[in-house]
């Protein structure tokens, strides 16, 4: 009878030893689980360096490829959107980190005038190569309104 308790002893240690590294290795691989999210667009590395004012329209859709939309409220501007999301831990909701709109702006000739890559920063609209803010106006709304709202 004296080793019947030892025997349940070492298989509840047992048990407790498998249910600990288990537990310590789901959270140490914890990171292992994360997902992250590229939707819409993805920008080529060095694509805009590719794309000088004064390029045509054919040019831009050869390095860039389609955009995402097209405006032609004053000119014509090619408009590239995408979203990056991540969540640490599969079934967790997923949190935007990057919300991005690249912006080619034609001339009445079809002529590259100025290229942009608007974001957010410090909550505002944010173009990140001429590192302005935007400021009000019908383009501005659309960015606000794509920005804050972008959502797949």
């Amino acid at each position: 009878m004296r080793g019947t308790p030892r025997k349940a002893r070492s298989r509840n240690l047992a048990t407790s030893a498998l249910v600990l590294l288990a537990l310590a290795g789901t959270a140490a691989g914890c990171g292992r689980f994360g997902e992250t999210y590229q939707r819409g667009y993805v920008l080529p590395d060095g694509a805009l360096e590719q794309i000088p004012i004064g390029s045509t329209q054919e040019q831009v859709l050869i390095v860039l490829g389609t955009p995402s939309t097209v405006a032609t409220v004053s000119g014509e501007v090619f408009y590239y959107i995408s979203q990056k999301s991540e969540r640490s831990v599969a079934f967790m909701p997923r949190e935007v980190t990057d919300q991005r709109i690249i912006a080619v702006y034609f001339d009445k000739n079809r002529r590259v005038t100025r290229l942009a890559n608007y974001g957010i920063k410090d909550g505002k609209v944010f173009d990140f190569v001429s590192r302005t803010t935007t400021t009000g106006g019908q383009e501005f709304n659309y960015l606000a309104g794509v920005l804050n709202v972008f959502k797949f």
